[in-house]
């Protein structure tokens, strides 16, 4: 997948977010109906989706939605999972890259992706030459991870700039379900504060869930409103803000290299097993 370009953990600002999912009260008819309509995506043929309205986030992060054939469509897109899409580098030379799009089928009619466009993206190219009226070609789903409501009591979440989309994507699904009682606890780690992906949606979107927001900065002063330390993601940081080792829970990281290995290495030391991690 894209993701964010990022330095080595210790020089990572995070966003410490703690959501407590027993307490939503919001129910997604999605989960419950019996008939369900049929997903617009193919898994073996790309199709074309137009872009019906394009946010600009940052400098180098925007918002895309794009129309699904119909107000009542739906993608077909189960949590946790990604699209492949096809566009064109600056050569004019076909480039293929995945995204996890932030909405699920609860959300009909459009669907949408949060895109970090690099300078020499291929694949960010296409995405920042594209204007509202334009396709993208759309494949999938591709499902990584094969998520079943209640699977584990709680999951510890670590991600890094961009890779917070399956995060967010998961989190939603649980909290869309009533029946799903499953506790998350979110360490999301950005250079800046301008770096920080949906934010206004994890604050607001999520409030009846959301216990604590901290922000860790490092090089960089943040906004006067939020208050805050400044540190990386360690192991002390996992300790107090992920779930212990236990058979019933699961640690997720998603991230540039450099960052999966460092956490990879501070899970092993504090005891977490194999099957405890997930890397996407």
């Amino acid at each position: 997948m894209d993701f964010m370009a990022m330095p080595n953990a210790d020089v990572l600002g995070v966003l410490v977010a703690i959501f407590s999912v027993a307490a939503i009260a919001a129910a997604s008819s999605y989960y419950f109906l019996s008939r369900k309509p049929k997903g617009c995506l193919d898994p073996q043929k790309f199709k074309e989706f137009k872009l019906i309205k394009k946010t600009q986030i940052s400098p180098d992060v925007a918002r895309f939605r794009f129309s699904l054939p119909t107000p009542k469509s739906l993608l077909g897109l189960p949590p946790v999972s990604y699209v492949l899409c096809r566009g064109k580098d600056l050569e004019g030379q076909e480039v293929i890259r995945s995204y996890t799009p932030i909405t699920l089928d609860s959300q009909l009619g459009y669907f949408e992706l949060v895109v970090k466009m690099y300078p020499e993206g291929k694949m960010s190219n296409h995405f920042r030459e594209m204007r509202e009226g334009d396709y993208l070609a759309v494949k999938g789903p591709q499902v990584p991870f094969n998520y079943k409501p209640g699977q584990v009591r709680a999951f510890g979440m670590i991600a890094g700039g961009s890779a917070i989309t399956p995060m967010f994507q998961l989190t939603r699904a649980i909290l869309e379900n009533p029946e799903d009682k499953t506790i998350v606890h979110l360490i999301y780690a950005n250079s800046t504060f301008e770096d920080i992906l949906l934010k206004a949606t994890l604050a607001f979107h999520f409030a009846s869930s959301l216990m604590v927001i901290i922000l860790f900065e490092y090089f960089w002063q943040p906004p006067e409103a939020w208050t805050g330390g400044s540190g990386h993601v360690s192991k002390e940081m996992i300790q107090n803000h992920c779930p212990p080792p236990a058979p019933d829970i699961q640690i997720l990281r998603c991230g540039p290299p450099g960052m999966n290995e460092a956490m990879a290495a501070h899970l092993n030391a504090l005891g977490y097993t194999s099957s405890m991690q997930y890397e996407f």
